[in-house]
C-alpha cells in the first residue's frame, strides 16, 4: 500500500499544478502561497484535533528552518508553474533528489579534514554521475524555455527544486526525532500562510470576489492531503527497500503532469529532446535515490 499512496500524492500535487496555473492568472506567488498555507492549517488543524496530536513542540527553531526553505521552494514552484509548461516546472521541482546528491558530494569534500594517515574520502562517482545527467537533461529539457525568453522562471523553477531537497532533508531530521506527520505538515503551512501575508502587504492584492478564487480552495487542499499522503507512504515503508520503491515512484508525478499538458494545454507540449531532458532528469534522480539508498545500510 504505501506505493500506492505515493502515487496517489503524485497525481494530487499534479492536479494542484492545474489548479495553480488557471489561478496564476489572477493571483500572484505569494497569494497563493498565503491561501495554500491558510486552507491547510485549517484542514490540518482539524485532522490533528480528530487525531489526538498535540500541535505543541518542542522544536520551533527546527519547525522554522524547515519552513523557511520549504516556503521558499513553494513560492519559486508556484511562479515557475504559472510562466512554464505544467511538466517542466514539475520536472524541475523534482530535481531535488539530484540536489541532495550535490549536497552529499559537497559535504564529503568540504567536510574533510586531513589526519594523519587518513586518505582523502572517495569522490562519490555514481553520485557525481547522477547529477552530471541531471542537469545535461536540464538543460535539453530547458532549450525552448530559453528560445521563449523563459529563462529567468526557468531558474526559479531549479531553485525550487533545490529548495525542497534542503526541506526534505530537514523533514527527514524531524521525522528522526519523534514529530509528528500532522505536527510537521502544519507547522509548513502556517509558515506558507506568514511568509504569503508578509509579501502581500508590500504588494497589491487582487480580490477574492471572482469565480477564480475558486481555485485557491483545491489548491490548499490538494498540497495539504497530497502531503498527508506522501509523508504516510514513507512512514509505512517499513524495510529500506520499500522506502526506495516509494521515493522511485515520485516521478509519477512527471506522468500526471504530462497528461494534463495534453489534455488541458495543448500549447504546453514538450518536443523529442525536451522528453530526452526529462527522461535524464528522473535517470539522475533514480541513481542518487538508489545510491543513497546503499550508502545508508549499515556496515556489514
Amino acid at each position: 500500500m504505501h506505493a500506492l499512496w505515493m502515487v496517489l500524492a503524485t497525481f494530487l500535487f499534479a492536479t494542484m499544478g492545474v489548479c495553480v496555473k488557471f489561478a496564476s492568472a489572477h493571483f500572484t506567488a505569494a497569494e497563493m502561497v498565503f491561501y495554500r498555507g491558510l486552507i491547510g492549517m485549517a484542514f490540518l488543524g482539524l485532522l490533528a484535533w480528530r487525531q489526538g496530536v498535540s500541535l505543541a513542540t518542542r522544536y520551533p527553531g527546527m519547525h522554522a528552518w524547515r519552513s523557511i526553505v520549504g516556503v521558499g521552494a513553494l513560492g519559486a514552484w508556484f511562479y515557475a508553474l504559472g510562466k512554464l509548461p505544467l511538466a517542466t516546472a514539475m520536472t524541475l521541482n523534482y530535481m531535488s533528489s539530484v540536489w541532495i546528491g550535490v549536497f552529499v558530494v559537497a559535504g564529503a569534500l568540504l567536510g574533510w579534514r586531513p589526519r594523519p594517515g587518513q586518505a582523502r574520502p572517495p569522490l562519490h562517482g555514481g553520485l557525481l554521475l547522477a547529477i552530471m545527467l541531471g542537469f545535461v537533461g536540464v538543460v535539453l529539457m530547458l532549450r525552448p524555455s530559453f528560445a521563449s525568453q523563459q529563462s529567468f522562471a526557468a531558474l526559479v523553477g531549479l531553485i525550487s527544486g533545490m529548495l525542497a531537497a534542503l526541506a526534505y532533508m530537514q523533514v527527514v531530521v524531524l521525522a528522526r526525532i519523534g514529530e509528528p506527520e500532522t505536527r510537521v505538515v502544519f507547522y509548513f503551512a502556517a509558515g506558507s500562510a506568514v511568509a504569503g501575508a508578509v509579501v502581500m502587504l508590500a504588494s497589491d492584492v487582487h480580490t477574492l470576489l471572482t469565480p477564480a478564487a475558486w481555485w485557491l480552495l483545491p489548491i490548499g487542499l490538494l498540497a495539504a492531503l497530497g502531503q498527508m499522503c506522501m509523508t504516510h507512504a514513507y512512514s509505512t515503508a517499513a524495510s529500506a527497500r520499500n522506502t526506495l520503491v516509494v521515493a522511485s515512484l515520485q516521478y509519477s508525478g512527471i506522468l500526471f503532469a504530462s497528461l494534463y499538458s495534453v489534455l488541458l494545454f495543448e500549447q504546453e507540449r514538450i518536443g523529442l529532446w525536451g522528453w530526452v531532458g526529462v527522461a535524464l532528469i528522473v535517470l539522475g534522480g533514480l541513481l542518487a535515490t538508489v545510491l543513497r539508498a546503499r550508502s545508508a545500510k549499515p556496515a556489514g
